[in-house]
């Protein structure tokens, strides 16, 4: 969906995406912060449950915008997120970024990353063209796949052209946090800063 005014799009994840579940769940819920429906996903084991979009793995999203945002509510258990992409030396690369990571690690078709998030809401900033060309030397072209994992509250995934600020962004993309003011809420975080060139 491209929103008006703005070089922004977003996945729509309550219809396109594939869900998978072993033991846990893939529930819309209503939370307290927000007070709007939310996708919660939770389970022991986080790799067992997630979403994936596209749905069809012999598509691909084919999103050229090199931001990629997603707000997600910490539920104080192990989180991951996954996005793979393309190079300009046509490798798919795929980056992890999760909680329970404690360092970085770059191999040829994965880097994993830790991520550290705030309490409750959450907006994590992902550099693509930054994190493809510090793990790998080479450019970011093109996004194939997202997939997000257990334990979170997901609210919005979205890409953009550039890092809008929370008053450039519509409404309907914004971090909400009625009970906090605005300098309490939780700054976005950034995963690829923990990869050290």
């Amino acid at each position: 969906m491209l929103t008006e005014g703005h070089s922004t799009s977003e996945l729509q994840l309550t219809r396109r995406p594939l869900p998978e579940v072993r033991n846990g769940h893939i529930k819309q819920v209503m939370d307290n912060d927000t007070k709007s429906m939310e996708l919660e996903l939770e389970e022991a084991i986080v790799i067992a449950t997630y979403i994936t979009c596209p749905a069809d793995p012999k598509m691909t999203l084919g999103i050229k915008l090199p931001f990629l945002v997603v707000v997600v509510k910490n539920l104080k258990k192990a989180f991951t997120y996954e996005v793979q992409l393309l190079d300009d030396k046509n490798n798919r690369r795929r980056f992890r970024a999760s909680t329970d990571h404690s360092t970085t690690r770059v191999k040829p078709y994965i880097c994993t990353m830790p991520l550290r998030l705030g309490d409750d809401w959450n907006q994590i900033l992902f550099n693509l063209q930054s994190i493809t060309r510090r793990a790998y030397g080479t450019n970011y072209i093109e996004t194939l796949r997202v997939r997000i994992h257990a334990n979170c509250r997901v609210s919005r995934v979205y890409f953009s052209d550039r890092v809008y600020s929370e008053d450039e962004l519509p409404a309907e993309f914004k971090l909400y946090r009625p009970s906090r003011t605005r300098k309490q809420r939780s700054r976005p975080s950034h995963p690829e800063q923990t990869l050290r060139t």
